[in-house]
Parts: C-alpha cells; structure tokens; sequence
C-alpha cells in the first residue's frame, strides 16, 4: 500500500511533469490557435522553429513553489529527457519513463514500480500533444514585460486562462530573445501561490541510448509492481 508521503511525491512529479511537457508542446509541435497578439505569436513561431529540427531536448530545472502568505518556499532540482513524444523524468527521488504508451513510475524509496497506460482521452494524461492541446483551448496570451537577468534579454509572453474555475491567476512564459529557447515559466495563482520552473541547462542532439525510453524490470528485481491497467 502506498503510503502519503509516496503519493504527495507522485502527485508532485505528475504536476511537474505536466508542466515540463506543456512546455514542450510549446517548443516541438507549434501555435496553431488564432494569433491574439502579433508580436507575441511572432516570437513563439521563432521558438518553434527554432527546436522543431532538434532530434532530442535534455534539460536540467529548478523548481520553486512560494507562498508568502502561507510561508512557503520550497525548492527543487530535477531533469528530463525527451524524444518525440517519449519522456524520462527524475525529480523528487522519482523517475517517470513515458515509452509512448505506458507511463512507469519507480520510487527507489519504496522499491515500487507503478505501471499504466496512457488514455489520451485522459485529462490527467502527460504527453505533448495533450498539453497542446489544452493550451490552444485554455488560453489567451499577449507580450509583457522585457527583463535584464544576468546579462540576457528574457522576454516574457503572458497566458491568461480563460477558464473562471482555472486556479491560476496567469502564466508567464520567459523566453531567451538571442537563443529563442524557454528561459522559465512562472504560475501565479488566484490564492497567492507562484510556481516557477527555471531552465538551468539546455542540450539539445544528445547521444541516447536505444533504450533510453524502454523500461527494463530486470533492473528491479526486488520492487513491488503495481499495474493500474
């Protein structure tokens, strides 16, 4: 049996994971929603073409929840590898590997694999194109603020929800004007919390392994497996 801590990591993992690949879909499968703002659909379609011909992207993040009211502040490092529409995700003490049909989910911790497959269908579903998606159907956006961060130029482009029971305020999505490549995404929330996800490493054309995103159980001979399908 799973115990709290066990879940509120994966649930953890879940909701970064979601947000790393809904920055993906920013990067590997472009804007096809009606333009909003020029400048801003613009840049984004640099950024798109920019890392469509990558054919792999691995980068290393830092993770950052705040709440001043709450007196929260946490962070958190973690990294991910993807291919096409195929992950693998360390964060938290948790790996999640996506093969392109089934999501596994090992906690060393615990010495348990949890395994399922993934429902496009499912609104909880962590792919690219379902982030995709969600983001052509849940949002505006415009071009804010210019920023100086350390010697380079972040433009920030703002994605409002359109949804009123959407918990988050806005969207902020930071991107290098010189690279064209995400410089971090921050989330504020209606309730005064704010997530940011700052990219500290980008490579891109890595050498993978062919089994980088193959699940191998004979790695874990002692784990518990949890199949929820």
């Amino acid at each position: 049996m799973k115990s709290n801590i066990q879940d509120s990591k994966q649930n953890y993992t879940q909701t970064m994971g979601k947000r790393l690949l809904f920055i993906m879909a920013l990067f590997l499968f472009g804007f096809s929603i009606q333009a909003q703002d020029k400048k801003a659909k613009d840049l984004l379609d640099q950024v798109t073409a920019k890392v469509k011909s990558y054919n792999n992207i691995t980068i290393d993040f830092k993770y950052s929840l705040n709440n001043a009211k709450e007196n929260i502040n946490q962070d958190s490092k973690g990294n991910v590898t993807m291919k096409g529409n195929q992950y693998v995700l360390n964060f938290m003490g948790v790996t999640k590997i996506f093969d392109g049909q089934k999501t596994y989910t090992i906690v060393p911790e615990d010495e348990e694999i949890t395994i399922s497959t993934v429902n496009e269908k499912d609104d909880n579903a962590i792919t690219p194109s379902k982030m995709l998606t969600f983001f052509n159907s849940g949002y505006k956006y415009s071009m804010d603020i210019l920023q100086n961060v350390k010697g380079r130029k972040i433009q920030y482009i703002k994605l409002v929800p359109v949804s009123a029971k959407d918990q988050r305020k806005e969207v902020l999505l930071g991107i290098d004007v010189q690279t064209k490549h995400i410089y971090n995404l921050i989330e504020v929330g209606k309730k005064g919390t704010k997530t940011t996800l700052t990219v500290n490493s980008f490579k891109t054309n890595q050498p993978l392994s062919k089994n980088q995103f193959t699940f191998a159980g004979s790695k874990y001979p002692n784990y518990y497996i949890n199949k929820l399908d």
